[in-house]
Protein backbone atom coordinates (compact mmCIF):
# COMPACT_ATOMS: atom_id res chain seq x y z
CA UNK A 1 0.00 0.00 0.00
CA UNK A 2 1.31 3.09 -0.91
CA UNK A 3 1.97 6.58 1.08
CA UNK A 4 -0.55 8.35 -0.64
CA UNK A 5 -3.46 5.47 -0.52
CA UNK A 6 -3.16 5.64 2.97
CA UNK A 7 -3.05 9.19 3.94
CA UNK A 8 -5.95 9.11 1.79
CA UNK A 9 -7.97 6.21 3.38
CA UNK A 10 -7.25 7.78 6.67
CA UNK A 11 -8.56 11.23 5.60
CA UNK A 12 -11.46 9.65 3.94
CA UNK A 13 -12.33 8.05 7.21
CA UNK A 14 -12.05 11.15 9.44
CA UNK A 15 -14.21 13.00 7.11
CA UNK A 16 -16.67 10.41 7.17
CA UNK A 17 -17.03 10.09 10.97
CA UNK A 18 -15.76 13.48 12.11
CA UNK A 19 -19.30 14.01 13.74
CA UNK A 20 -18.87 10.91 15.54
CA UNK A 21 -15.90 11.78 17.83
CA UNK A 22 -17.37 15.31 19.00
CA UNK A 23 -17.77 15.31 22.64
CA UNK A 24 -17.43 17.40 25.26
CA UNK A 25 -16.28 15.24 27.91
CA UNK A 26 -15.11 11.66 28.25
CA UNK A 27 -16.71 8.85 26.57
CA UNK A 28 -14.72 6.54 24.12
CA UNK A 29 -12.71 4.25 26.08
CA UNK A 30 -9.38 5.72 25.40
CA UNK A 31 -10.81 8.93 26.53
CA UNK A 32 -10.32 6.99 30.03
CA UNK A 33 -7.49 4.48 29.23
CA UNK A 34 -4.96 6.85 27.97
CA UNK A 35 -6.00 10.41 27.37
CA UNK A 36 -6.07 11.86 30.94
CA UNK A 37 -2.99 9.96 31.49
CA UNK A 38 -0.80 11.84 28.02
CA UNK A 39 -2.34 15.21 29.41
CA UNK A 40 -0.90 14.62 32.93
CA UNK A 41 2.26 13.67 30.76
CA UNK A 42 1.99 17.54 29.09
CA UNK A 43 2.28 19.07 33.11
CA UNK A 44 3.11 21.84 33.59
CA UNK A 45 1.04 23.31 30.22
CA UNK A 46 0.92 27.05 31.79
CA UNK A 47 2.33 29.41 29.59
CA UNK A 48 3.30 27.04 26.99
CA UNK A 49 2.98 27.06 23.34
CA UNK A 50 1.39 24.12 22.16
CA UNK A 51 1.59 22.39 18.81
CA UNK A 52 -1.06 19.58 18.86
CA UNK A 53 -0.86 16.95 16.22
CA UNK A 54 -3.73 14.60 14.61
CA UNK A 55 -5.70 17.11 16.83
CA UNK A 56 -9.18 15.38 15.20
CA UNK A 57 -12.03 17.37 16.35
CA UNK A 58 -9.84 19.48 19.02
CA UNK A 59 -10.41 17.55 22.50
CA UNK A 60 -7.34 17.42 23.70
CA UNK A 61 -6.33 20.97 22.28
CA UNK A 62 -9.59 22.65 24.18
CA UNK A 63 -8.01 20.63 27.39
CA UNK A 64 -4.66 21.57 26.87
CA UNK A 65 -5.88 25.09 26.34
CA UNK A 66 -7.77 24.84 29.85
CA UNK A 67 -4.84 23.69 31.77
CA UNK A 68 -3.42 27.41 30.81
CA UNK A 69 -1.45 27.08 27.68
CA UNK A 70 -1.00 30.53 26.10
CA UNK A 71 -1.50 29.17 22.41
CA UNK A 72 -2.36 25.95 21.12
CA UNK A 73 -2.30 25.38 17.16
CA UNK A 74 -4.07 22.53 16.28
CA UNK A 75 -3.15 20.44 12.81
CA UNK A 76 -4.75 17.38 11.12
CA UNK A 77 -5.27 15.83 8.20
CA UNK A 78 -8.89 15.25 8.07
CA UNK A 79 -10.58 18.70 6.53
CA UNK A 80 -14.18 17.05 8.09
CA UNK A 81 -12.81 16.80 11.74
CA UNK A 82 -10.70 20.77 11.24
CA UNK A 83 -14.31 22.08 11.06
CA UNK A 84 -15.95 19.87 13.73
CA UNK A 85 -12.97 21.72 15.74
CA UNK A 86 -13.43 25.04 14.67
CA UNK A 87 -16.98 24.83 15.19
CA UNK A 88 -16.62 24.37 18.75
CA UNK A 89 -13.71 27.08 18.84
CA UNK A 90 -17.14 29.51 17.90
CA UNK A 91 -18.90 28.00 20.45
CA UNK A 92 -16.28 28.32 23.12
CA UNK A 93 -13.21 30.71 22.10
CA UNK A 94 -10.05 28.99 23.50
CA UNK A 95 -7.72 31.03 20.95
CA UNK A 96 -7.07 27.64 19.41
CA UNK A 97 -5.78 28.08 15.78
CA UNK A 98 -6.72 25.25 14.06
CA UNK A 99 -5.49 24.15 10.02
CA UNK A 100 -5.64 21.30 7.82
CA UNK A 101 -1.73 19.85 7.34
CA UNK A 102 0.09 17.00 7.33
CA UNK A 103 2.29 15.88 10.43
CA UNK A 104 5.06 14.68 7.74
CA UNK A 105 6.03 18.09 6.51
CA UNK A 106 5.12 21.57 9.41
CA UNK A 107 7.30 23.70 7.13
CA UNK A 108 4.58 26.56 8.47
CA UNK A 109 5.89 26.50 11.37
CA UNK A 110 9.61 27.94 12.55
CA UNK A 111 12.18 26.05 14.05
CA UNK A 112 11.99 26.47 17.69
CA UNK A 113 8.44 27.55 17.66
CA UNK A 114 6.95 25.59 20.28
CA UNK A 115 7.45 24.54 23.87
CA UNK A 116 5.18 21.50 23.40
CA UNK A 117 3.99 19.49 21.38
CA UNK A 118 1.73 16.23 21.64
CA UNK A 119 0.45 13.53 19.02
CA UNK A 120 -2.33 11.56 20.67
CA UNK A 121 -2.90 8.21 18.41
CA UNK A 122 -0.97 9.82 15.35
CA UNK A 123 1.37 7.70 14.88
CA UNK A 124 -0.99 4.30 14.31
CA UNK A 125 -1.81 5.90 11.15
CA UNK A 126 2.04 6.41 9.75
CA UNK A 127 4.27 3.74 8.31
CA UNK A 128 7.67 3.79 9.51
CA UNK A 129 9.08 5.96 7.25
CA UNK A 130 6.56 8.63 7.56
CA UNK A 131 6.77 8.57 11.64
CA UNK A 132 10.90 8.71 10.88
CA UNK A 133 10.11 12.08 8.70
CA UNK A 134 7.04 13.37 11.38
CA UNK A 135 9.69 12.82 15.03
CA UNK A 136 12.34 14.60 12.35
CA UNK A 137 9.78 17.71 11.89
CA UNK A 138 8.44 17.43 15.63
CA UNK A 139 13.06 18.14 16.66
CA UNK A 140 12.62 20.77 14.46
CA UNK A 141 9.64 22.70 15.75
CA UNK A 142 10.70 21.82 19.27
CA UNK A 143 13.02 24.20 21.08
CA UNK A 144 16.09 23.23 22.90
CA UNK A 145 14.78 21.70 26.44
CA UNK A 146 11.12 21.23 24.74
CA UNK A 147 8.87 17.90 25.20
CA UNK A 148 7.35 15.85 22.79
CA UNK A 149 4.59 13.65 24.60
CA UNK A 150 2.56 11.29 22.31
CA UNK A 151 0.40 7.97 22.63
CA UNK A 152 0.41 4.66 20.76
CA UNK A 153 -1.43 1.75 20.98
CA UNK A 154 0.77 -0.77 22.89
CA UNK A 155 2.70 -2.74 20.07
CA UNK A 156 1.55 -6.20 21.72
CA UNK A 157 -1.99 -5.68 22.13
CA UNK A 158 -3.51 -6.27 18.77
CA UNK A 159 -1.68 -9.70 19.32
CA UNK A 160 -2.83 -10.53 22.54
CA UNK A 161 -6.97 -10.44 22.05
CA UNK A 162 -9.35 -11.68 19.51
CA UNK A 163 -10.90 -8.56 17.85
CA UNK A 164 -14.10 -8.07 20.02
CA UNK A 165 -15.93 -5.45 22.23
CA UNK A 166 -14.75 -3.00 23.70
CA UNK A 167 -11.79 -2.35 21.90
CA UNK A 168 -9.66 -4.02 18.74
CA UNK A 169 -7.31 -4.11 15.75
CA UNK A 170 -8.16 -7.09 13.69
CA UNK A 171 -5.05 -8.39 12.71
CA UNK A 172 -4.58 -10.95 10.16
CA UNK A 173 -2.27 -13.80 12.22
CA UNK A 174 0.22 -13.62 14.79
CA UNK A 175 3.11 -12.26 13.00
CA UNK A 176 4.61 -9.04 15.31
CA UNK A 177 7.30 -8.83 13.36
CA UNK A 178 6.43 -9.69 10.12
CA UNK A 179 3.58 -7.29 9.88
CA UNK A 180 5.34 -4.86 10.60
CA UNK A 181 4.26 -1.70 8.51
CA UNK A 182 0.84 -3.75 7.45
CA UNK A 183 -2.42 -1.42 8.08
CA UNK A 184 -5.42 -3.10 9.69
CA UNK A 185 -8.51 -1.43 10.67
CA UNK A 186 -9.89 -1.19 14.31
CA UNK A 187 -12.79 -0.41 16.51
CA UNK A 188 -13.00 1.33 19.65
CA UNK A 189 -16.51 1.77 21.77
CA UNK A 190 -18.13 4.37 23.54
CA UNK A 191 -20.24 3.92 26.85
CA UNK A 192 -23.36 4.29 25.45
CA UNK A 193 -22.43 1.91 23.33
CA UNK A 194 -21.83 3.25 19.87
CA UNK A 195 -18.73 2.80 18.67
CA UNK A 196 -15.41 4.63 16.74
CA UNK A 197 -13.45 2.75 13.73
CA UNK A 198 -9.86 3.21 13.30
CA UNK A 199 -6.97 1.92 12.27
CA UNK A 200 -3.51 0.61 12.84
CA UNK A 201 -0.16 0.88 11.03
CA UNK A 202 1.84 -1.69 13.11
CA UNK A 203 5.23 -1.00 14.13
CA UNK A 204 7.26 -2.62 17.17
CA UNK A 205 8.37 -1.02 20.07
CA UNK A 206 12.10 -1.19 18.65
CA UNK A 207 10.67 0.53 16.16
CA UNK A 208 8.88 3.90 17.81
CA UNK A 209 12.69 3.96 19.40
CA UNK A 210 14.84 4.12 16.80
CA UNK A 211 13.37 6.59 14.92
CA UNK A 212 12.90 8.93 18.32
CA UNK A 213 16.62 7.90 18.09
CA UNK A 214 17.21 8.99 14.46
CA UNK A 215 14.90 12.22 15.05
CA UNK A 216 17.64 13.46 17.26
CA UNK A 217 16.02 12.90 20.90
CA UNK A 218 18.75 11.23 22.74
CA UNK A 219 17.36 11.63 25.92
CA UNK A 220 15.76 8.63 28.07
CA UNK A 221 12.15 8.91 27.12
CA UNK A 222 9.42 8.39 29.81
CA UNK A 223 7.16 5.79 29.28
CA UNK A 224 4.41 4.71 30.56
CA UNK A 225 1.98 1.25 29.80
CA UNK A 226 -1.71 2.77 29.92
CA UNK A 227 -4.63 0.18 30.90
CA UNK A 228 -7.43 -0.55 32.82
CA UNK A 229 -7.31 0.82 36.78
CA UNK A 230 -9.41 -0.37 39.07
CA UNK A 231 -11.22 3.11 38.97
CA UNK A 232 -12.08 2.46 35.78
CA UNK A 233 -13.82 -1.15 37.32
CA UNK A 234 -15.70 0.94 39.78
CA UNK A 235 -16.76 3.48 37.52
CA UNK A 236 -18.17 0.90 34.88
CA UNK A 237 -17.24 -2.77 35.54
CA UNK A 238 -19.26 -4.39 32.38
CA UNK A 239 -17.48 -1.58 30.20
CA UNK A 240 -13.91 -1.77 31.19
CA UNK A 241 -13.15 -5.71 32.45
CA UNK A 242 -12.93 -7.13 29.59
CA UNK A 243 -9.72 -5.57 28.74
CA UNK A 244 -8.43 -5.71 32.59
CA UNK A 245 -4.70 -6.85 32.65
CA UNK A 246 -3.97 -5.99 29.57
CA UNK A 247 -1.61 -3.17 27.84
CA UNK A 248 -3.81 -1.09 25.97
CA UNK A 249 -1.53 1.80 25.05
CA UNK A 250 1.97 3.53 25.83
CA UNK A 251 2.32 6.86 26.85
CA UNK A 252 5.84 8.07 25.96
CA UNK A 253 7.59 11.90 27.14
CA UNK A 254 10.60 12.83 25.76
CA UNK A 255 12.98 16.34 25.84
CA UNK A 256 14.39 17.60 22.93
Amino acid sequence: MSIVNEQVSTENLYNRTASEWIREEPISLSDFTARPFVLNLCEPVTGLKVLDLGCGEGYCSRELSKRGAAQVNGLDLSQGMIAAARSQEIAEPLNINYEVGCATNLQQFNSGEFDLVVAVFLFNYLTISQTQECMAEVARVLRSGGRFVFSIPHPSFPYMREAAYPFYFQVENKGYFSQRDQQFPGRIWKRDGSSLNVQLIHKTLEDYFQVMKGAGFNTMPVLQELRVTPEHIALDESFFSPLLDLPLHLGIQVTR
